[in-house]
């Protein structure tokens, strides 16, 4: 058995609207930043796996990722994976 880690960030949906991502793109303006646009916030997880390969470890993330960490409606995930 192998260890590994993974990198996983899980983003909302261009077409979805991202109110938090709204906000800070407005305070952008007010920090004198307002050539920073179109901000789009999401979350990065990592996580460490015990698997027989790497094959198998990218398997149980996405598994993970399309099961509870990522909402598929709403959000986008992308993750690399690591031995450690």
């Amino acid at each position: 058995m192998k260890k590994f880690q993974a990198e996983i960030d899980v983003m909302p949906k261009k077409e979805i609207l991202d109110p938090q991502g709204k906000a800070v793109t407005g305070s952008m303006k007010n920090l004198g930043l307002a050539e920073i646009q179109n901000v789009r916030i999401g979350k990065h997880i990592t996580l460490e796996i015990d698997a027989e390969s790497k094959e198998a470890a990218n398997s149980k993330v996405d598994t993970a990722c399309k099961s509870l960490l990522a909402n598929l409606i709403m959000e986008s995930y992308s993750f690399s994976v690591t031995e450690v």
